[in-house]
C-alpha cells in the first residue's frame, strides 16, 4: 500500500511539473505554430525524482493517519502472501466464482459498487490484492443489510456485522449436496457408491453458517428433524463485530472475561460451559469440560463411524487429512490414516455414497470453523450426532451413542414444541409468550402483562436473572394462578420463578365456569362443550393442592392443600436443578434409602394404605397412581361408548388429545366427561405428579373415577 501511495505522489508531482511548463520564467507563456499547436522547440522542466518508498513522507503520513491501520496489516485479510491471495497467482486472474473473497475488485463487484449487477462478479479480478479498506468502507458496503446464502436463504438485520457475512458463509449447504446426490442420479440409494459423487467441500471459515445454524442450513440437516437456529448470546455481543475486532480480527477476550472468569485468553474460550448446557453431548461422563471438548469428542465418533462405513459398506478404506484438498483419500495402507504418499489428488477418494458423503461433510463443516463452538455449538453437536446415528443404521458395530445426548432438556431444548411451535407464524402470541419465549418472563415480572414476542430459540440467562454480572435472579413473592388464588413460597422467593410457567392455564374454577355455561346435566352432550387441556408439566399446581386448585375437585369433597416435604428440600430448586432441571435424586437417598424415588413410599409398614386396591400396600405412592389412572382411562372410554355413545380415544402426542376412533377431535362432551378426561389429561402432562403431591392426585383420580364410573370404578380402593 505505501509502494501505491508513493507512486500516486510521484505521478501526481510529474503532472504539476508539466502542468508548470507553460509558465517557467523566461518562455513565451504561449508561443504557439498554427492553430493551436505548442511550439516544439519548448522544451519542459525535468521532474524531481520521487525518493524510495520507505523515506516517502507524505506516504508515511497517510498510513500514520489512516485508523486501525496498524491491526488490519497484522489480520489474516492483509495477509498478501497467503494461498488465500496467491492461490491464482499463475493463472493471472482470479475466477469469478472465488474474486467475491479473495480480493478487493471482486467484492467490490459482487456488491455492484463498481456500477456492475449486485450478487454476482462479472469477470476475473486482478491478482495481487487483498481484503483492503476500501472493500469495507465505502458507500455501498456501509448500506449493507441483507445477505444471501448458499442454501438460498436472505439474511437481514446484521447491520454492518453483514460485510462479514457476504464472505464468512462457506459455499455449500444442505441445497448444494442435495443436488450432488441428484446429479449422479442417486436419490433414493444412500448406500450405493458412485464415482460421479465427489466430496462437497462447504469452504473455510463459514462462522456466520456456523452461527445462523438452521435459519441458514449450512450444515446437512436430515430430513424430518430439527435443528438449532441462530445462536443468541448476550446483547452488545451478538454479532461479528461485537465479538471480533473488525480490523485485526481477533476476539475480544477481555470483553468475554467480564461474565466467563476465567477467560485469559482466546485458548481459555474453550473452557467455558455454561448451565444452560448440561447435558453429556458426548456421552464420556463429563459435563464440566468446556464445549469445544463436548464437540470435539462427537466429532472424533463421527471419524470412527465414518471410517468403519466405508470399509465396511463401500469396501474402499478412508482417511481424513485437514491441509490436503480434497481432504478424504481411500487409505491404501488401512492404518486410518491420510499419510503425505496417500494425500496426493490422484489418491482422492471415490467411492462416496450419499449417506457417507452426507456425513463427510458436516465433518468438514465442523473443522472448518474453528471457532464452531462458540458461534453456534448446540448446532455442530445436533450435526455430528445425527451423522454418527445415520452411519450406525449401516454399521454392523455402531458407535456407541447411549450415552450421548443430541438435544438439551426443557427450558434449553431449542428444537423442542415448547419453543418451535410459532416458528411459521413469525411471533408468539401474548397468551403463551409469557412461558415460551426468553423476554415474556421479565416483561410480566416488570408491568405485569405479557406482549406478542418473537420466537425464541430457547429461554436466556437473562429469563430469570436480573443481572448478569452477579446473575442476582428476579425476586418474586407470589404469583396468580389460573384459579384466581396468589400464591408463593414464603420462604425460596427464587422458586416462585418457576411457578409463573409451572402452574398450567385451567383449574377447577375455569372447568365449573365452562360446565356452568353449558347449562346442561352431568351426562347430557352440549355443542359448548369442548375439551380444556391444564398445559403442560403444572408441577407448581399441583403441589399447592386444593390451594391452587389447577385439577378438577369435585363439590361436596375435601382436599389436601400444599404438600410440605422436609426442609431444605420443599420447593422447585430444593429438589430440581434450576438449569439441567433434573431431580436431585441422590439427596433423596439419605432418608430414603434409595435414589429411584418412584419407589418411595410414606408411611411405609403396617401403617401403609393400598389406596388402588392391587393388594400391595408397599409399592412406591408413583405406582399406586398409575393403577388408578389407568382405570380412570378404561372408566373413560367405557362411559363414553356405553351412557354418550360416542367411542373416545386417548393419544397424548397429539392435540387435542381426546379422538374419535376414526382420528378426528371429540365432539360429544357431557360435564362428567369433561372434568375425568381434564383430570386424566392433567396427571399425564405432570410426570412427576406422585412426588408433587401424591395424596392430592390420589383423592381427584378417585372422584373421578367414581363420577365417571360409578361405585363398581372404585370397588377395592381407598381414598386418602
Amino acid at each position: 500500500m505505501i509502494k501505491r501511495l508513493c507512486f500516486l505522489i510521484g505521478a501526481l508531482l510529474l503532472v504539476l511539473a508539466l502542468a508548470a511548463c507553460a509558465r517557467q520564467p523566461g518562455t513565451p507563456e504561449a508561443a504557439q505554430t498554427g492553430a493551436g499547436q505548442t511550439d516544439a522547440a519548448q522544451v519542459c522542466p525535468t521532474a524531481a525524482p520521487c525518493p524510495d518508498c520507505p523515506e516517502c513522507p507524505a506516504a508515511e503520513a497517510a498510513v500514520s493517519e489512516a485508523p486501525f491501520y496498524d491491526e488490519w496489516a497484522s489480520s489474516a485479510h492483509a495477509a498478501a502472501d497467503s494461498e488465500a491471495f496467491v492461490h491464482w497467482d499463475e493463472e493471472g486472474e482470479i475466477e469469478p466464482a472465488c474474486a467475491r473473497c479473495h480480493s478487493t475488485p471482486g467484492y467490490l463487484d459482487y456488491l455492484g459498487a463498481d456500477g456492475s449487477e449486485v450478487g454476482v462478479v462479472d469477470q476475473p479480478a486482478p491478482t495481487g490484492t487483498v481484503v483492503s479498506c476500501e472493500a469495507c468502507h465505502n458507500d455501498t458496503t456501509a448500506s449493507l443489510n441483507a445477505v444471501s446464502f448458499p442454501s438460498g436463504v436472505e439474511i437481514s438485520g446484521f447491520e454492518e456485522s453483514s460485510r462479514c457475512m457476504v464472505c464468512h458463509q462457506g459455499r455449500a449447504s444442505t441445497v448444494q449436496v442435495v443436488d450432488a446426490i441428484a446429479r449422479a442420479g442417486l436419490e433414493g440409494s444412500e448406500d450405493e457408491a458412485s464415482p460421479d459423487l465427489g466430496f462437497v467441500n462447504i469452504h473455510y471459515h463459514a462462522a456466520a453458517a456456523t452461527l445462523l445454524g438452521s435459519d441458514a442450513q449450512g450444515g446437512f440437516e436430515y430430513e424430518g428433524l430439527r435443528y438449532q437456529p441462530r445462536f443468541e448470546h448476550v446483547e452488545e455481543f451478538n454479532t461479528c463485530s461485537e465479538c471480533h475486532s473488525p480490523h485485526s480480527l481477533e476476539v475480544r477476550v477481555e470483553s468475554c472475561a467480564t461474565c466467563h472468569t476465567g477467560v485469559t485468553s482466546a485458548e481459555s474460550l474453550r473452557d467455558i460451559r455454561m448451565e444452560g448446557s448440561l447435558a453429556d453431548y458426548d456421552g464420556d461422563g463429563n459435563i464440566e469440560e468446556g464445549i469445544y471438548y463436548e464437540v470435539e469428542g462427537l466429532r472424533e465418533q463421527l471419524y470412527t463411524a465414518i471410517q468403519r462405513y466405508a470399509a465396511e459398506v463401500t469396501g474402499t478404506p478412508i482417511a481424513y487429512n485437514e491441509a490436503s484438498h480434497p481432504y478424504w483419500f481411500v487409505d491404501t495402507n488401512g492404518n486410518g490414516v491420510a499419510d503425505e504418499d496417500e494425500s496426493v489428488r490422484d489418491n482422492s477418494y471415490t467411492a462416496f455414497t450419499p449417506r457417507l458423503l452426507k456425513a463427510a461433510f458436516n465433518f468438514q463443516a465442523s473443522l472448518k470453523d474453528h471457532g464452531a463452538y462458540a458461534h453456534n455449538a448446540k448446532y455442530v453437536i445436533q450435526l455430528l450426532y445425527d451423522s454418527t446415528a445415520s452411519l450406525n443404521e449401516e454399521l454392523s458395530e455402531p458407535v456407541d451413542l447411549s450415552t450421548a445426548h443430541r438435544d438439551d432438556p426443557g427450558h434449553f431444548a431449542t428444537v423442542g414444541e415448547a419453543f418451535r411451535h410459532w416458528d411459521e407464524d413469525g411471533f408468539v402470541p401474548s397468551t403463551c409468550a409469557r412461558c415460551h419465549t426468553a423476554e415474556g418472563l421479565p416483561q410480566t415480572i416488570a408491568t405485569g402483562e405479557t406482549g406478542p414476542h418473537s420466537p425464541s430459540a430457547s429461554l436466556a440467562c437473562s429469563t430469570c436473572h436480573s443481572d448478569l454480572q452477579t446473575f442476582a435472579v428476579y425476586q418474586v413473592e407470589q404469583v396468580t394462578f389460573p384459579s384466581g388464588a396468589t400464591i408463593g413460597f414464603e420462604d425460596d422467593p427464587q422458586s416462585n420463578l418457576c411457578l409463573n410457567c409451572h402452574q398450567g392455564r385451567e383449574s377447577t374454577a375455569s372447568i365449573n365456569a365452562a360446565i356452568a355455561s353449558a347449562g346442561v346435566g352431568s351426562d347430557t352432550v352440549s355443542p359448548v362443550l369442548r375439551f380444556r387441556n391444564p398445559h403442560y408439566f403444572a408441577a407448581g399446581a399441583t403441589l399447592f393442592g386444593s390451594e391452587a386448585a389447577g385439577m378438577a375437585q369435585y363439590d361436596g369433597q375435601s382436599y389436601v392443600g400444599r404438600f410440605r416435604h422436609i426442609g431444605g428440600f420443599d420447593s422447585c430448586q430444593e429438589c430440581h436443578s434450576p438449569h439441567g432441571l433434573n431431580v436431585q435424586d441422590q439427596m433423596c437417598e439419605m432418608c430414603h434409602g434409595t435414589s429411584d424415588i418412584r419407589t418411595i413410599r410414606q408411611p411405609a409398614g403396617p401403617a401403609a394404605i393400598d389406596y388402588d386396591g392391587d393388594g400391595d400396600a408397599e409399592e412406591g405412592l408413583a405406582m399406586e397412581i398409575e393403577t388408578m389412572y389407568e382405570a380412570l382411562y378404561a372408566a373413560i372410554r367405557a362411559y363414553a361408548a356405553d351412557t354418550i355413545g360416542t367411542p373416545i380415544v386417548y393419544d397424548g402426542a397429539r392435540y387435542p388429545y381426546w379422538m374419535t376412533e376414526d382420528g378426528s377431535a371429540y365432539p360429544s362432551w357431557t360435564p362428567t366427561l369433561l372434568r375425568a378426561a381434564y383430570n386424566y389429561q392433567f396427571v399425564s402432562k405432570d410426570p412427576g405428579a406422585f412426588a408433587h403431591n401424591g395424596e392430592y392426585v390420589l383423592q381427584v383420580l378417585y372422584d373421578s373415577l367414581l363420577d365417571v364410573g360409578g361405585p363398581q370404578a372404585v370397588e377395592g380402593m381407598t381414598r386418602p
